[in-house]
């Protein structure tokens, strides 16, 4: 019998919902039960380059998303959803979403879309190949494998092997020599000395280990006692705070109409807790540094259905401006490294506190990368490094017939990450609105990585084919590829078996809208659920970090 990835997403979505009790999912029965009625639609096959269930996982998620809004709209508008829709190729597009947008046709991989975009890559590690190329995997001299990360700074992890930080004589064509060059400069160390380099400069590397070797280790251990995702009570002091009922006539309401998500977050995992929590109607305020890195693709996708502005956090008038935004809040998405936001003094302690004066609740969600509760939750880290240090690497390089790790293809730790934040955020308004109180959501990139190799690798029958369809530089990819250079290769063969994103069936995956921020129409990939009683779909275009003014902007039709 063909394998059925519909039939593989009914079944991750069941392994979610059935984890033993210390790590039951933080979510209340109606939306387990909304959950369960979803119908997964579309393509009933795999297309993915990723020998891990990566649709079946998306696809499940987005139901336990389905099912925790369908709860928040039976709780606002007192109707049952009996129409709940999650679509198998808009699930997979979900997992590579900036491969997939485009302003004026123009894509991430075309380099004239850099004239349409606001360069906030201030330290230049992105558009520098020999910069960009200080953020890889790499071998070490005791023959394992290190990735190295100077997050958006490039300079601290070149300086940490003994390399110049620029090195302008280096251009695109130059990629093997740059691999070369860093890679001889690592291969001097062992892991143990890069592990010890890395962590005095608080940087984001890791090594790449297997899956056994990482649920071995201490953190392995105390994050296997965990759920996927977590949802805590802040405090219980403060009265519920009902949504605002439907307006008389209105057809199709969002769920999250009049709520306001204030995000401090960069790059994909963090922004795409707040693009869900869009798609349903939430007001989005997007806060940026004036003078913070992100990269500036990323923001096509990411900044759908929001505005975003600048404020200096550190200033008496960024502080003052965001505490008067603050005020209103619902929701805060932190994103950014542990502690950063805390040591500004807006973390989860601090509107715990703010919420029993102000007699009102906050949602504070955040998002990193190596969990909570565990010896390594403090460190610093991207989708990359979670795929090493999990396993998922070495997973993928071995299904592609080597013995060494392989970054999976295209940055979809990070969009999963972000579903279950949006979950957890959704699931402490509807704890808000039914109880009171104050809730953190907490989600990981590592515990993504957990969930979706718990549901075991595709096997060899349904895993060769896909392998064989892929356009002949894929399987040439070594350990040493970056990040830009795999889901380019990827992405080639992905145009031969899921040619509908691109031919005439697109308008069914993408949506276009017209973008002064960024000059021209974008494309962007649609969401994900359908209802039938409730309207998924946003009520903004896209634009670059700083575009607004630090304001709300939805008026005052909310409670």
């Amino acid at each position: 019998m063909a394998y059925s990835t519909i039939t593989g997403a009914k079944d991750a979505l069941e392994h979610l919902l059935t984890q033993p009790e210390n790590r039951t999912l933080p979510l209340p029965q109606a939306a387990i039960d909304y959950a369960r009625k979803t119908k997964f639609t579309g393509r009933d096959s795999v297309f993915l380059p990723c020998v891990m269930k990566e649709v079946e996982a998306s696809a499940a998620l987005k139901a336990v998303e389905a099912g925790m809004a369908a709860a928040i709209g039976e709780l606002r508008y007192g109707w049952k959803e009996d129409d709940i829709e999650v679509n198998m190729e808009r699930a997979g597009a979900f997992l590579f979403m900036a491969y997939l947008a485009s302003v004026d046709g123009l894509t991430k991989l075309n380099k004239e879309v850099r004239s349409r975009l606001r360069d906030t890559d201030f330290n230049r590690a992105q558009s520098n190949i020999y910069r960009r190329l200080s953020a890889n995997l790499y071998k070490t001299k005791d023959n394992g494998y290190y990735h190295i990360h100077g997050s958006l700074a490039a300079s601290p992890a070149l300086e940490m092997i003994g390399l110049p930080t620029h090195r302008e004589d280096f251009t695109d064509e130059d990629y093997p020599r740059i691999l070369e060059y860093i890679g001889e400069a690592v291969a001097k160390f062992t892991v143990a000395e890069l592990e010890e380099l890395n962590n005095e400069r608080k940087l984001a590397g890791i090594m790449a280990i297997k899956k056994e070797e990482f649920e071995a280790t201490p953190h392995g251990q105390a994050l296997q006692q965990q759920p996927y995702w977590q949802l805590q009570e802040l405090e219980k002091e403060t009265p519920p705070v009902p949504f605002v009922p439907a307006v008389e006539g209105e057809e199709k309401p969002q769920i999250l109409k009049g709520i306001r998500v204030l995000e401090l977050c960069r790059i994909i995992a963090g922004p795409t807790v707040t693009r869900i929590l869009a798609e349903y109607g939430a007001e989005v305020l997007k806060i940026t540094s004036p003078t913070g890195p992100d990269v500036p693709f990323f923001q096509v996708d990411g900044n759908i259905g929001k505005h975003c502005a600048e404020l200096d956090l550190k200033t008496p008038k960024g502080r003052k401006i965001f505490e008067e935004l603050l005020a209103t809040a619902d929701v805060v998405v932190d994103g950014y490294r542990p502690g950063a936001i805390e040591k500004l003094g807006f973390g989860p302690e601090a509107l715990n506190e703010l919420a029993k004066k102000r007699g009102k609740g906050y949602v504070y969600v955040n998002e990193n990368c190596f969990g909570y509760d565990a010896p390594m939750a403090h460190r610093a880290g991207w989708q990359q490094i979670a795929d090493c240090v999990s396993g998922l690497a070495w997973a993928q390089g071995q299904a592609m017939g080597r013995d060494e790790p392989v970054i999976p293809p295209f940055p979809m730790s990070d969009y999963g990450t972000g579903c279950m934040g949006a979950i957890s955020a959704l699931a402490g308004l509807f704890h808000r609105a039914q109880s009171g109180g104050s809730y953190w959501g907490k989600a990981s990139l590592i515990q993504y990585d957990m969930y979706l190799m718990s549901l075991n690798p595709y096997t060899a029958d349904v895993w060769q084919p896909i392998l064989d369809a892929q356009d002949p530089a894929f399987s040439e990819l070594r350990y040493y590829d970056s990040v830009d250079h795999i889901g380019k290769t990827a992405l080639k063969g992905l145009k031969q078996i899921a040619p509908w994103y691109w031919n005439e069936e697109e308008d069914q995956y993408l949506q276009e809208f017209e973008c002064e921020g960024f000059g021209g129409k974008i494309k962007i990939v649609r969401p994900v659920v359908k209802m039938a009683k409730t309207e998924n779909g946003f009520n903004e275009t896209s634009r670059p970090n700083g575009w607004d003014k630090p304001e709300w902007w939805m008026g005052e039709d909310r409670k």
